[in-house]
């Protein structure tokens, strides 16, 4: 899958033509709330930026975000130091994106999760509802009480999307399977609150919810660690999180945002970067489920089977999955 994300992006970049390798070449990652080892989405771009650092040598500039009003700082800072291409995690970051972008015409810059329309800024989105749609379906599948749940980070659409994806593939599989749905709040706390995302699973545990998908950043351990308290399943988020807990985890939707960073980087050192959109979902190899050694005694192969097939029904445009942001 990671060679396939690789191509598309890769493609998507040649417009600019190659250029000799700068020695001077600084890449800088902007890191969101939640922390960079969050086990989800900042530790996906960790492990990006890492394997950048591991295959060119070339180390990077990073910020780890815990206050609102760092955001803009930490651009700023990056770019004043010099910076190439800097790397911005997550929708936040899209206003302190913008300008610096604007003052620093010259300098490269990569948001994911979100759009920012500048000549020297590239935005990389997801397909959230694609791969959402096929670990609703591994729920509804493994469910034995017709029962699932969905814990949410902080209410925003993005979010939103992961849990209309998840809701029509749980539906997929199995017309009435009731889907319960909470998000942890409204504000970026939301995505740090393992607490809160442990109670919230535990009550939808008790309502008869057997398998929980969180789609909440760090606030997911919590849920995770509930499920395995009870003997019910989980499904992690944007990284492959089936090791956290194997025989509890039933699968993790994939998210690619570490292929995204290294890719970011490895385009802007080679001269073959460009500004623009692109949309990584399930044909890209952008977005996609777990399986591996952790949860293969969880994943049947008629569950396999099925949620396969489903998956190149997707991709063959034969099953439109909703795209909640597109709605809205």
């Amino acid at each position: 899958m990671k060679r396939i994300v690789l191509a598309a992006l890769a493609a998507a970049g040649m417009t600019m033509g190659a250029s000799a390798f700068a020695a001077d070449f600084t890449p800088a990652i902007v890191f969101d709330m939640g922390g960079k080892f969050d086990k989800s989405f900042n530790e996906a771009a960790y492990h990006g930026a890492e394997a950048f650092k591991k295959d060119s040598g070339v180390d990077y500039l990073e910020f780890e975000v815990t206050q609102a009003s760092q955001r803009e700082q930490a651009m700023m800072r990056m770019a004043k130091k010099g910076a190439n291409i800097i790397v911005a995690m997550g929708f936040a970051q899209a206003g302190a994106v913008e300008k610096a972008a604007k003052e620093y015409p010259d300098t490269k810059f990569t948001i994911i999760d979100m759009v920012v329309d500048l000549p020297n800024v590239q935005s990389i989105v997801f397909k959230e509802h694609e791969g959402s749609f096929l670990v609703g379906m591994a729920a509804a599948l493994a469910s034995k009480t017709g029962k699932v749940g969905f814990v949410g980070g902080m209410d925003i659409p993005l979010i939103r999307k992961f849990a209309q994806g998840y809701v029509e593939g749980a539906k997929y599989a199995n017309p009435d399977v009731e889907v319960f749905q909470n998000m942890t709040g409204t504000t970026p706390a939301a995505w740090n609150d393992p607490t809160k995302g442990g109670e919230l699973a535990r009550s939808q545990f008790d309502r008869g919810a057997d398998v929980v998908y969180a789609a909440a950043g760090g606030t997911g351990i919590g849920v995770y660690q509930a499920a395995k308290d009870a003997g019910k399943l989980a499904i992690g988020v944007d990284s492959n999180q089936n090791y956290l807990h194997p025989g509890t985890m039933l699968t993790s939707m994939i998210k690619r945002v570490d292929v995204a960073v290294e890719e970011a980087f490895t385009s802007a050192k080679n001269g073959t970067w460009k500004p623009g959109i692109q949309v990584l979902g399930l044909a890209e190899g952008g977005v996609g489920w777990a399986l591996d050694e952790y949860n293969e005694k969880l994943v049947t192969d008629d569950m396999k089977a099925k949620v396969e097939a489903a998956k190149a029904d997707i991709i063959a445009g034969k099953i439109k999955v909703t795209d909640y942001m597109m709605q809205n």
